[in-house]
């Protein structure tokens, strides 16, 4: 007599889509972020050995196997648990800059967990995703936002779990990313903070924070010029971020509703009004920019609903 099992073939492939993140949004440092739109896709076949090919924005480091940041938090996750690494083969299309405050570590990390929980057949649910990868960028504001869409609040409990909040911003949330050509690391940025701070600087980034959040639920795009304001990290870090300075001039000028760095910078993410044209805008802001010397990349974005999405074969 033959016995017969019912066994789901193993997974060949996945492709799997992050938006690009801006964390912190002025006063609301390592709390929040939100997702915006421009993308990383990666697209994973099993193969017999590793490899990568790419195409896009940064595609010499998206496409270089060495310290790939996806293939090895694929392999560190995979050998943690103790499943075998499967060999993959990896097409990478990227709109999100590297280095310079838009989110690319949390997107690259959360693809390859996406990957060893798909590969390695591992039953996480997005929780414990998200909980991996802000196990490994050290705050989950990020990774929230890039897994789930749209705006996450979040904190890490005295367990070291997670815990988040997703908001949907009501209405339409246009925006323009100024991408100076330098980058910035996360440490280097971190460095230039202090220790402690007044009380007064706590209270005005609580209070800002909490208009912030309400700015985004109702749609009232009018609180951003105040909600946006900051004492904790933007003026420490406004030496090595010149765009954030010299765009905050902008501020309450016709279309520009404020603005903030766009997590540690340098670059700066500018909230526009949605009833002004947006290209009349962005003329106004590089023109600006230019008489003071600066000439970064002005991208036109928005705010996404829409967080990783997978497809499986």
């Amino acid at each position: 007599m033959t016995t017969r099992t019912n066994r789901r073939p193993h997974p060949q492939s996945l492709e799997i889509t992050l938006p690009a993140t801006s964390a912190n949004l002025g006063p609301a440092f390592d709390a929040a972020a939100l997702a915006f739109s421009m993308f990383l896709k990666v697209q994973a076949k099993r193969a017999n050995e590793f490899s990568v090919t790419s195409r896009g924005r940064d595609r010499d480091i998206c496409g270089r196997i060495k310290d790939h940041l996806i293939l090895t938090t694929y392999r560190e996750v995979l050998r943690a648990v103790g499943k075998p690494e499967q060999p993959l083969t990896l097409r990478i299309e990227n709109e999100i800059p590297i280095g310079k405050g838009c989110g690319s570590s949390a997107a690259a990390r959360l693809a390859g967990i996406a990957l060893a929980v798909h590969f390695g057949r591992l039953r996480w649910s997005d929780r414990k995703i998200v909980g991996e990868a802000a196990r490994r960028e050290h705050h989950p504001d990020n990774a929230a936002a890039a897994w789930m869409g749209g705006l996450a609040v979040a904190r890490t409990s005295a367990s070291g779990e997670p815990q988040i909040a997703h908001v949907t911003p009501k209405g339409r949330w246009p925006l323009l990313l100024a991408v100076p050509e330098e980058s910035l690391s996360t440490e280097a940025a971190r460095r230039v903070l202090p220790d402690q701070y007044s009380r007064a600087d706590v209270v005005v980034n609580i209070q800002n924070s909490m208009l912030l959040l309400t700015a985004f639920l109702e749609g009232r795009k009018e609180l951003l010029a105040d909600a946006l304001g900051d004492r904790i990290h933007q003026p420490y870090r406004a030496s090595l971020c010149p765009l954030l300075p010299a765009v905050q001039k902008l501020t309450g000028t016709r279309g520009v509703l404020g603005m903030a760095l766009s997590g540690a910078g340098p670059s700066v993410l500018i909230f526009l009004d949605p009833k002004v044209s947006s290209f009349r805008i962005r003329t106004r802001v590089r023109d600006h920019l230019r008489s003071l010397g600066l000439h970064p990349e002005l991208i036109h974005t928005e705010i996404t609903g829409r967080g990783a999405r997978q497809r499986m074969r």
